[in-house]
């Protein structure tokens, strides 16, 4: 899978497919949100940058090319999933394969949509959801550590990463989720080739009625708000049937939609930059004739990484980076007018990249 992906997990009838279905009905339409379907469960959204179209125009670009984030629709997540309910072990898979979970969960009261349980309570699903991806990686661990420690007899270096290991089991024991274990900075790098499931990020998607739009917010919000609050994960509220209505008007009629209810951005702009945000994402720009493209990195960022990510052989001949900041670029007028203002910096290897720099980077060939 190519890219940053968010995996959407859920019960049924808490509106997971109805909010997948809007983002993906956008793909037929030339708007800023594109989707790209690999297959029926798997869409690619460009992570929509107004900054682009402004350096474009500045530069004269033939044409834009924005960053991606790839969502997964998780099926079958059901109570018995780890043990092969529903679809379990096969969409357990996939949410092993994605950098973070977009968990939804249902925050809205309805006679015409049965819970599945039979009664709306956020923080009993998500408790359900969280049980399944700690059983997994129960057994995950369990198997890991039964084959190692038979290799560890000969091989020593291995036994610092069985303890680690044994913490782990002994927290999912609890029922507690990875992520919430304190660990050592050596103990994270034992466990980085074993992607736990509770181990990832988890931005929160309360799903609300047409009723709550507006303030977006009820008492089922506020309870996810306050679980997600002790677990130092994020949540952003939705109306997925509202999502579902934006994607089916022409892309001209959206905003104009949106601000008649009192919205300045669809739900899925925002879920966007959520989840970007999530996971400690920014984006450097290149502009000129050809193009103008976001590049996405993380966070602390060095130059020569960040060149990297457009070709390796400009992070193998790195030499210097021409930075200008986007205000700088958009101040002045293009490259030429920021460099007359003294606005060009010369940096060099130990540079750290900042969201919006906009970089022409000298290289070797």
């Amino acid at each position: 899978m190519a890219g940053l992906s968010c995996g959407i997990v859920g019960l049924p009838n808490v509106g997971k497919s109805t909010l997948f279905n809007a983002l993906t009905s956008n793909r037929a339409e030339a708007s800023n949100y594109p989707f790209c379907t690999i297959d029926p469960n798997i869409g690619v959204v460009e992570v929509y940058d107004p900054r682009l179209a402004i350096l474009s125009d500045l530069s004269g670009s033939a044409k834009l090319i924005y960053a991606s984030m790839t969502f997964v629709d998780i099926a079958g997540l059901v109570a018995g999933a780890s043990k092969g309910e529903g679809l379990g072990n096969k969409f357990l898979t996939n949410i092993r394969d994605t950098d973070a979970i977009l968990h939804v969960v249902r925050c809205f009261e309805s006679d015409d949509i049965i819970h599945v349980s039979g009664q709306v309570d956020p923080i009993s699903d998500i408790e359900v959801i969280n049980l399944e991806l700690c059983l997994s990686d129960l057994q995950t661990v369990e198997n890991t550590i039964g084959r190692m420690e038979k290799q560890a007899k000969s091989k020593k270096e291995l036994i610092p990463v069985i303890e680690t290991l044994e913490k782990v089991k002994a927290h999912l024991d609890a029922g507690y989720v990875v992520r919430s274990l304190q660990l050592t900075k050596e103990e994270l790098e034992y466990l980085a080739p074993y992607p736990f499931l509770t181990a990832k990020k988890v931005l929160y998607v309360a799903n609300v009625s047409e009723k709550d739009l507006g303030e977006m917010d009820n008492i089922y919000v506020q309870r996810v708000k306050e679980y997600a609050a002790k677990e130092n994960n994020s949540v952003i509220t939705i109306c997925a049937k509202l999502e579902e209505e934006v994607a089916e008007l022409p892309v001209s009629e959206r905003n104009e939609f949106l601000e008649s209810l009192g919205l300045k951005q669809s739900g899925l702009q925002r879920l966007v930059k959520a989840s970007f945000d999530m996971l400690g994402l920014i984006t450097f720009l290149t502009t000129g004739e050809m193009e103008t493209r976001a590049w996405t990195i993380t966070n602390n960022t060095s130059a020569p990484f960040a060149a990297g990510k457009i070709h390796t052989d400009i992070q193998k001949g790195f030499i210097r980076a021409e930075v200008i900041a986007y205000e700088d670029m958009v101040a002045y007028k293009g490259r030429s007018g920021a460099k007359e203002m003294g606005k060009v910096r010369s940096e060099g290897r130990d540079y750290i990249v900042k969201d919006g720099d906009v970089i022409l980077f000298m290289h070797n060939p």
